[in-house]
């Protein structure tokens, strides 16, 4: 793990991520309900406003490097071996490597009958019809008895993984609530993979995600929607992280 803005993110790359994830379904472990998150700027510039949701995120199992820019901080800071985890890779993998296995999922989030859609597209193109459930949430915070009745839905579905949908920072504290009532080896927040898997919106080309200007991308493709949250956050990421690594370097030259 490497940390940063006090959050601490998986220090290996996509294919080691699936791997672990995968490994620990096959073989049966005991369901531990470990969160994982791909989270990036955005993320990180939501947790330094709400502690409360930092918090949240300390205690995830894996915070996976959704973002260039956040690897990018993490190899400064010494973590050699990182690469990107980006959400919608990380599901798509996923499917693809356990198609073929015993793995159930269970898709939870999106707007209305995007969860739906995103089953029949595991089927499609990724030959996994191992979707066993799917739920559209209120938009509303749910009542302890709602939460109850979706975790009675997940365990009669038979699920080993659950997938949230709803973008940050309520799908990481929708993940980290159900996890309190839920028995599956994994609830895994990947924002908006449910809408590029289903064609809904459009992915950057992968010369921008590698180059760090997926944010540019998107903010092209919906201006109203996101012009606010990228005006605050990408001054924000920047400046904070300058602060944190010249921190980090004098912390290291002083021996502390």
């Amino acid at each position: 793990m490497v940390n940063v803005l006090g959050i601490p993110f998986y220090d290996q790359n996509l294919q080691a991520a699936v791997a672990e994830t995968i490994d620990a379904c096959a073989k049966d472990y005991l369901p531990q309900n470990h969160c994982i998150s791909a989270s990036g700027a955005h993320g990180l510039v939501e947790a330094h406003k709400d502690p409360t949701f930092k918090k949240v995120l300390q205690q995830f199992w894996r915070n996976l490097p959704d973002g260039m820019p956040t690897v990018w901080i993490g190899r400064l800071k010494g973590a050699k071996h990182i690469q990107r985890c980006y959400g919608p890779d990380f599901f798509k993998e996923m499917m693809l490597a356990s198609a073929n296995l015993p793995i159930n999922h269970f898709i939870c989030g999106g707007n209305e009958g995007v969860a739906e859609e995103l089953k029949k597209a595991c089927s499609v193109k990724f030959n996994n019809n191992n979707v066993v459930g799917t739920y559209y949430p209120p938009f509303r915070e749910m009542t302890e008895e709602e939460m109850q009745e979706l975790a009675n839905q997940i365990a009669q579905s038979g699920a080993h993984i659950v997938w949230i949908g709803l973008s940050a920072p309520k799908q990481e504290k929708f993940s980290f609530r159900l996890a309190k009532f839920t028995q599956v080896h994994f609830i895994v927040a990947v924002g908006a993979a449910f809408d590029f898997h289903t064609d809904r919106v459009r992915q950057a080309p992968h010369w921008m995600r590698q180059s760090g200007l997926e944010w540019f991308f998107r903010l092209m493709m919906e201006p109203k929607r996101l012009y606010k949250r990228y005006v605050e956050v990408v001054p924000l990421f920047i400046l904070l992280n300058i602060k944190e690594l010249l921190q980090y370097i004098f912390k290291k030259k002083s021996g502390l």
